[in-house]
């Protein structure tokens, strides 16, 4: 059985597919799973033993999809249900597949008029519905991330002294959107509470210039500002040999999961009732309860609609971390 499966973005939503996609593979006899990405994400996957090939959108849909039809698929699970995976199942006729449930009215309710009638469903689970007519069920197992050998880091040689396996926290600081992100004071703040361990700072270049600031604020507290000077393959094994883990409702906090790592998770104006939550791993949420503006979008904004940003300036940081 040939199997497509269809997931464009983002990093975190990606894996969190893996669970279902590692499913296939190894409960399906003969399954060939096939999986369609955007190229930012390729490299997902590159060492994954899951996924028999790699399909990428790097040119028009029409190329993407005269390059599918050519697979002669036997089913499709559609696992970002818009528009663009629409097209592409309504041009492979024939070929049945499900998509998962988005929930959006549900999420609507909850957000327009704080209604919650969302099931109590990590989305994992979700997705694994889609793919529930081929008989496929949940191995325990949680969430897959593949380091390649040539990615994982020696921390010995790529921070300071100091800095050992098992004895470094990593902090995730970035977030797509700035409203799921906690503000530079508040991150000082933060790292503050878990000095005097060290503490890695991880995210892209764009989070340079706030991890710099949090590193001359912290000084001389073991700190290392590693925002942009690691690939993401290089950044996922850090998480892996950290002692804990404290990240915004972000991808890496997904492969954090992936490595079981405990994780001090971080929520703003998004809630983990939507289902994004850690999965099958140690975690706590860190989240400011009882606003009544909250959650104000299932995504998330540039700045708080309402001016305040309460749910992120109001997070009490001073608890006991891990010793």
């Amino acid at each position: 059985m040939k199997i497509l499966v269809l997931r464009f973005s983002s990093i975190g939503d990606i894996v969190l597919t893996t669970p279902v996609v590692r499913q296939l593979k190894t409960q399906l006899p003969g399954a060939q799973v096939h999986f369609a990405t955007k190229p930012a994400f390729a490299k997902l996957f590159e060492a994954s033993p899951y996924v028999d090939k790699l399909h990428l959108l790097s040119g028009s849909l029409g190329e993407l999809v005269r390059e599918l039809r050519a697979e002669r698929f036997d089913f499709i699970v559609d696992l970002h249900h818009n528009l663009r995976t629409r097209l592409i199942r309504w041009q492979l006729p024939g070929v049945p597949g499900r998509a998962f449930d988005k929930l959006n009215w549900q999420k609507y309710l909850l957000v327009r008029f704080k209604i919650d009638r969302l099931p109590p469903l990590h989305l994992v689970d979700r997705y694994r519905a889609a793919a529930a007519p081929l008989g496929i069920h949940d191995d325990g197992a949680g969430l897959d991330y593949f380091i390649p050998p040539a990615q994982e880091v020696d921390v010995a040689a790529a921070l300071p002294p100091g800095f050992r396996p098992g004895h470094y926290v990593a902090v995730a600081i970035g977030a797509q959107h700035a409203t799921k992100r906690l503000p530079p004071d508040k991150l000082i703040e933060l790292v503050r509470h878990l000095a005097p361990r060290p503490v890695v700072l991880l995210g892209g270049s764009e989070d340079e210039p706030i991890g710099h600031a949090i590193e001359l604020a912290i000084a001389p507290s073991p700190i290392y500002n590693g925002c942009g000077r690691f690939s993401l393959h290089q950044s996922a094994s850090l998480l892996r040999q950290a002692q804990f883990v404290v990240s915004h409702d972000t991808g890496l906090m997904h492969i954090a999961a992936a490595f079981k790592q405990q994780v001090f998770s971080v929520w703003g104006n998004t809630v983990p009732q939507f289902g994004m939550y850690p999965y099958r791993t140690p975690f706590e949420v860190l989240e400011v309860p009882g606003l009544p503006c909250r959650p104000c979008s299932k995504i998330g904004f540039a700045q708080c609609p309402q001016g305040h940003f309460k749910c992120m300036r109001e997070q009490d940081l001073a608890r006991d971390w891990p010793e």
